[in-house]
């Protein structure tokens, strides 16, 4: 029985043992990551490792950071062993070894990276927790600055800052301070030492940001740490009286020094109360009290209540206390109060009269008088007050210290009383008429009487005189001395001629009554008279009508009323004389007319005197009086005859009178005054043509312009001494050499007075260089062709400046100007020229053009150089010339001839004057702002790449504004801190465009993909002047390493095609959820032999500002935090997230793997196929009997032992045709074969699965697919034997041993 079997199973051993052993092979990735926070004990990693001859494994692990883990041999399951802790060890090495006992150790270095974890809170270092502040601090100022320290990156190193409370705990005082995220603790409001708080205790807390990439955010914080704040007073409040109020009362006797009251005040600013100071500073009353430097106020003079009485009998002291320091605005401290100080009174005065009304009366000593007046009507009835008397008496003290009697005194006090009788403090006193008898202006006009004020408790008196005047009553009528005056009068007096003034009445009555007025009343019918109603003065009135002829009598009644309309009236006479009033009449009018040289004058003058004939006002004289032309004539003086004494000549007679001679003939007669009349006596002289035409000079000189027509060469003039113009009108001709070029016009001025204008006729005009001189003779004619004259005329012509001037080109050559006051003075000079004779030339600058590059800068030049008349270019801003701002500045000149014809051009065409402005390197080179991040990823970057650049300008140009790079320093800073320096690492090249220069660094040679950290390359940019000094400016860039454990995978459901052209639409909804700078490495298509979701992927980085990058599974939980980029991004194509390594392609491995297997399957196949023909019917037999065995296995219940004997070789019970034991381990029966499972199906190392975004997935799920374990080793089917058996129910009652039994050797998964 034994041998067939023993020949299965020994076929296949021989089988294998012929064939070579092949050694195990490690098919996980060499690099794992592991979180810091992983906890001792949990499984860190698996080994996994296949072995194509099935070989038993045995797994190690060795290296000096072995210690961190502990292995499993058997199944390759790794834990760990030691805490992981990302700030001491970022990433180290351990050596992994499997075996399968036959052939050498198969051994390979596995990297571990350690993922920080945010567990570490931020400390609170190098902070002074105990500081002094000044009340006055700025709102808005920093207080301190405090710093806290998280060792973890990213999102768990980023500190926040808050101040978790203040104390004092007031609302106030919870938003009086603010911190910063840089730490500064800012001022919100303002201190007040004495109002708010003099201590505050700000208690401060600093969190990090939580972890990066956790979809459980965790935030530690620091303790809470103290700060306390000391508020130091400063002196800026002014001190307080302890007292709002201050009043007190003395009396108005206290002497002097006299203690009325203490005023007392502190410092506001408690924490340093300076001492006080007092002073008055205002008082209503300066100079009656003083204060003590201990705030006591004292009499300082002499009081008196009575002067206070407008003021409530209270003085008011302004005290003013100082601090002896200033205040921290360098002033005087201090604050004012007033005190009240009430006067109380004392009988220290007696009653005083007052010329005044009570309302209008101050009552002041300086107003009191003695003497007062008044008057009254003779006569008028009892209790009439004396009238015009304003009588006042007062006594300023208070109650019956103020009262007084009044009495009346004196010889006359009999006819008058008075009133009131007593009053108190003041009164208005009445003097009244007692006895109206005793009142007689007839008696007396004047009475006087004493009113006395006697104190009611000193006794003390006053006195006052009271004058009383009587008035009289109107009880007279005006008289005059006699009822006729006569008067002789002068006819025509002239008006006021007085007449009269001694014409009276009298009237005994006084005042009203008394006065007299007067007036005519009959008589002066033409008011030829009047009379002075006050004086009762006669005078004339109308001189004119006061004539003899026409009356030689007035009789005239003259009335007197006084004030009463009593009245009186008397008779004037009054007889006018005659007088010599009537001037001599002439009769008729005397003009005559003789030609002169030839006739005489003889003419008698009719005259007679309307007076009284024969006496002297009638008697008449005849005169001549003076004149031009008198003394050629006399007249008779009794007579009036007129005659002429020699011949007349019209010339000698002013031309103005035209011939006319008028003489004036006085007719007088002789009375007293004399009278008299003029008469005028016109003689007309009738000229002869007796005169010749007279030039005004014999030679004339004129000049005229060339080229000109039309115009006036020069006047003649000639005048002809006849008077009329028949015989002196002048007319002009012109002879000479070419004179017909000349026109000669006249024109009369005035009588026998006449010029020639010689002009150009309008189509003539002369040439200086044909003809420069003419000799012309002009002759003078009047009416008689006899009578003639001739001048001289010479004509010089002028030469006329009509050539417009002309500019040098040679002058207008460019030059050249330094910038930045390198050239001074005088640049250039502009010359022009003219070819007239008197030409004066002037040069104009008309514009100023400003140029940069061929681009018209507008008026930045225009100060610079400035154009002198003379043509000189000066500079004038020698400082302000900027190359960078203008390189070409171009003037724009004329020439001017001033003295040029206004009818000719005067300028000359403009020109240009460049002046080319030289650069100076007066500007050093400058980096341009640069907001990129430069990542470097060591394990990427090749030699010669380009990991950096900056770019810089200099405003300079040419060789002055070339850049050029180099690279002065490169330091490595490490994430530990440590700093390492570097030389040769990089180096930078230089481009430029556009004057922007840029230095592109690159890499010299490999890089250390083991560090991790930050080079700090120093770059410095100089430019290359071609003199004078070097400029140089320096900058240094911050070039983070990632390493590739931070690369991504992103895979999309479309084509690499598309996902480029949405490529900007990706970056932006992952920096939205991010809020990193994304760094494209590559889009391709993914092949199609792989087992993936996408088309195609895009492998990126994700860097923070601070270089720290984003690991997948932190950019997974960024992602779905972000709903709205989530859905973004999938709307864009995105499927699956992963790292690189794990979707690296491993077909070439597959492949062989395959070649492989295919050629043991068919071997085995081949030996199978014989063993399997060979055994074939004992091995169904067999199962037959196994089905059966199972049978009977559920028939009985587990634990039951039946009677029979144990069969050796079989199952323990004895039950028919058992299932024979075989200690062989199923698998080598053969049947895993016929399993369906494969590694295929159970290993997927990182997959892609892992990871895949699906938003129908809770968080719970996603979680429980990060969490699936690692491939185990490979499992066979369960067997069906063995799962029935386990099935069995235990008997109820049973309470023996569990048995259990397992036949290896048997396996039922064929049926």
């Amino acid at each position: 029985m034994a041998s067939p079997w023993l020949s299965c199973v020994l076929l296949p051993a021989l089988m294998v043992s012929v064939a070579a052993n092949t050694a195990p092979v490690f098919v996980n990735s060499m690099v794992v990551t592991l979180p810091e926070d992983l906890p001792v004990g949990a499984v860190a990693f698996w080994m996994v490792a296949k072995d194509q001859d099935g070989d038993k494994l045995t797994y190690g692990i060795n290296g000096p950071k072995a210690y961190f883990f502990s292995v499993n041999s058997s199944t390759g399951e790794v834990k760990l062993a030691s805490p992981l802790d990302y700030e001491t060890e970022i990433h180290f090495k351990v050596n992994i070894s499997v075996s399968d006992s036959y052939n050498s150790p198969e051994q390979k270095t596995l990297q571990v990276l350690v993922e920080d974890r945010n567990d570490n809170a931020p400390v609170f270092e190098n902070t002074s927790f105990s500081i002094s502040i000044n009340e006055t601090l700025p709102v808005g100022s920093v207080v301190t600055t405090v710093l806290a320290v998280d060792k973890d990156t990213g999102l768990g190193g980023l500190v926040v800052y808050s101040i978790e409370k203040v104390i004092p705990d007031t609302a106030d005082n919870q938003r009086l301070f603010s911190i910063l995220a840089n730490g500064s603790i800012l001022l919100n409001d303002h201190l007040s030492y004495n109002n708010k708080s003099a201590f505050y205790q700000l208690e401060l807390k600093a969190c990090d940001s939580g972890d990066t990439g956790m979809s459980n955010t965790t935030i530690l914080c620091s303790p809470t740490v103290i700060l306390s704040i000391r508020v130091i007073d400063q002196p800026d409040l002014d001190p307080q009286f302890v007292r709002e109020v201050y009043m007190a009362s003395v009396t108005e006797n206290a002497p002097e020094g006299t203690s009325v009251l203490k005023v007392e005040a502190v410092d506001r600013d408690k924490g340093i109360n300076d001492p006080v100071t007092y002073s008055i500073s205002n008082s209503t009353r300066p100079g009656w009290f003083s204060i003590k430097s201990d705030g006591v106020i004292i009499v300082n003079g002499s009081l008196d209540r009575e002067q206070l009485l407008n003021e409530d009998e209270e003085v008011q002291v302004q005290v003013t206390a100082t601090e002896k320091q200033l205040n921290i605005y360098g002033q005087e401290a201090k604050v004012s109060i007033w005190v009240t100080l009430r006067v109380t009174d004392v009988n220290d005065h007696k009653p005083e009269f007052f010329d005044c009304t009570f309302l209008n009366c101050a009552f002041t000593p300086e107003e009191a008088q003695v003497n007062f007046t008044g008057f009254v009507y003779e006569h008028s009835s009892a209790r009439i007050p004396i009238e015009n008397l304003t009588l006042m008496a007062y006594d300023p003290d208070k109650g019956i210290n103020g009262t007084f009697l009044l009495s009346l005194r004196g010889p006359e006090a009999a006819a008058f009383s008075v009133s009131p009788e007593r009053a108190a403090n003041s009164a208005e006193v009445q003097v009244l008429v007692r006895d109206s008898e005793l009142v007689d202006y007839e008696k007396w006009t004047v009475m006087v009487v004493q009113v006395v004020a006697t104190d009611l408790v000193s006794k003390d008196s006053s006195t006052a005189t009271v004058t009383i005047h009587i008035i009289d009553i109107n009880d007279n009528r005006p008289e005059f001395p006699k009822p006729l005056y006569i008067f002789t009068v002068p006819e025509h007096s002239a008006n006021g001629f007085v007449i009269t003034d001694s014409t009276h009445a009298t009237d005994p009555d006084t005042g009203e009554g008394g006065h007299i007025t007067y007036a005519l009343t009959q008589g002066n019918r033409d008011n030829i008279f009047e009379v002075d109603a006050n004086t009762g003065t006669v005078t004339v009135r109308n001189s004119t009508l006061l004539d003899r002829e026409r009356q030689a009598e007035y009789i005239l009644t003259l009335q007197a009323k006084d004030g009463g309309n009593l009245s009186d009236s008397t008779t004037l006479e009054i007889h006018l004389l005659d007088i010599n009033d009537n001037p001599p009449v002439v009769s008729g009018s005397y003009n005559i007319f003789v030609q002169e040289k030839w006739d005489h004058v003889s003419l008698t003058i009719q005259a007679h005197d309307e007076d009284e004939p024969n006496t002297n006002n009638s008697r008449l004289h005849f005169s001549l009086l003076p004149g031009p032309y008198s003394q050629n004539f006399s007249v008779n003086a009794s007579t009036g005859l007129l005659t002429s004494l020699r011949p007349l000549d019209r010339e000698a007679i002013d031309p103005a009178l035209g011939g006319r001679i008028v003489l004036t003939v006085c007719v007088a007669d002789s009375g007293m005054p004399v009278l008299s009349t003029e008469v005028n006596v016109t003689i007309n002289v009738e000229d002869i043509n007796d005169n010749l035409p007279v030039f005004s000079q014999s030679t004339y000189n004129f000049t005229v312009k060339e080229r000109v027509s039309g115009v006036l060469v020069g006047v003649v003039e000639a005048w002809d001494a006849d008077q009329t113009e028949a015989n002196n009108r002048i007319s002009f001709s012109l002879a000479g050499n070419n004179s017909y070029n000349f026109l000669i016009r006249s024109s009369q001025l005035g009588p026998g007075q006449a010029i020639g204008r010689l002009q150009l006729p309008m189509d003539v005009s002369l040439d200086y260089e044909t003809q420069a001189f003419f000799a012309l003779t002009v002759t003078a004619t009047d009416p008689d062709p006899q009578m003639e004259a001739t001048a001289t005329v010479s004509v010089i012509v002028e030469d006329v400046n009509d050539t417009p001037p002309t500019l040098t080109p040679d002058s207008l050559r460019g030059i050249r100007v330094a910038e930045n006051g390198s050239a001074h003075g005088t640049v250039a000079r502009v010359v022009a020229q003219d070819k007239d004779t008197q030409a004066q030339l002037e040069i104009e600058l008309m514009n100023v053009i400003c140029t940069k590059a061929g681009v018209d800068v507008g008026s930045l030049c225009h100060g610079w150089f400035s154009v002198m008349p003379n043509g000189s270019v000066l500079i004038n801003e020698s400082k302000a010339i900027d190359y960078e701002l203008c390189d070409l500045v171009t003037l724009v000149v004329r020439a001017h001839d001033v003295t040029t014809d206004p009818r000719f051009e005067a300028y000359s065409a403009n020109g240009s004057l460049p002046i080319t402005i030289e650069d100076v390197n007066d500007n050093a080179p400058y980096f341009l702002p640069e907001n990129k991040t430069f990542v470097i990823i060591p394990e990427l970057v090749m030699p010669n790449q380009q990991v950096a650049s900056v770019q810089a300008r200099d405003n300079d140009s040419g060789d002055n504004g070339a850049i050029e790079f180099s690279i002065l320093q490169v330091n490595f800073l490490s994430n530990d801190g440590a700093t390492t320096s570097f030389q040769g690492f990089f180096q930078i090249a230089t481009s430029s465009k556009d004057s922007v220069f840029t230095g592109n660094i690159e890499l010299v040679t490999n890089l250390d993909s083991t560090l991790q950290g930050t080079y700090q390359v120093t770059i410095q940019a100089q430019d290359k002047p071609s003199m004078g000094d070097v400029q140089k400016a320096q900058t240094t860039l911050n070039l983070f390493t990632v390493d590739q454990r931070y690369r991504v995978r992103l895979q999309f459901s479309v084509p690499k095609e598309e996902v480029g052209a949405n490529l900007e639409d990706i970056k932006a909804a992952l920096t939205q959820a991010t809020r990193t700078t994304i760094y494209i490495v590559n889009i391709q298509d993914i092949d199609a032999t792989t087992r993936a979701r996408g088309r195609s992927y895009l492998d990126a980085y994700f860097v923070f500002h601070n270089g720290t990058a984003l690991t997948l599974n932190e950019l997974s939980v960024l992602i779905r935090k972000d709903q709205d980029s989530l859905t973004q991004l999938l709307q864009l194509g995105l499927v699956v997230l992963g790292s690189q390594e794990s979707q690296e392609s491993d077909l070439p491995q597959v492949l062989i793997s395959v070649i492989v297997g295919l050629s043991l399957a068919l071997l085995l196949t081949l030996v199978i196929m014989t063993i399997t023909f060979v055994c074939l019917r004992k091995s169904y037999r067999r199962k037959l009997w196994a089905l059966k065995a199972a049978k009977e296995a559920r028939m009985t219940a587990a634990g039951v032992m039946p009677s029979g004997p144990v069969i050796p070789g079989t199952n323990i019970y004895n039950t028919e045709r058992a299932n024979p034991i075989l200690n062989l381990a199923a698998k080598d029966l053969g049947f895993e074969s016929l399993s369906s499972s494969s590694d295929l199906d159970h290993v997927s190392l990182n997959s892609l699965d892992d990871n895949t975004v699906n938003l129908h997935q809770d968080k719970q799920e996603i979680k429980a697919s990060q969490k699936e374990s690692l491939p185990s080793l490979m499992e066979s089917d369960v067997e069906p034997l063995s799962l029935v058996l386990s099935g069995r129910q235990e008997d109820t009652g049973g309470k023996g041993e569990a048995l259990s039994l397992t036949n290896p050797a048997l396996d039922t998964t064929d049926l």
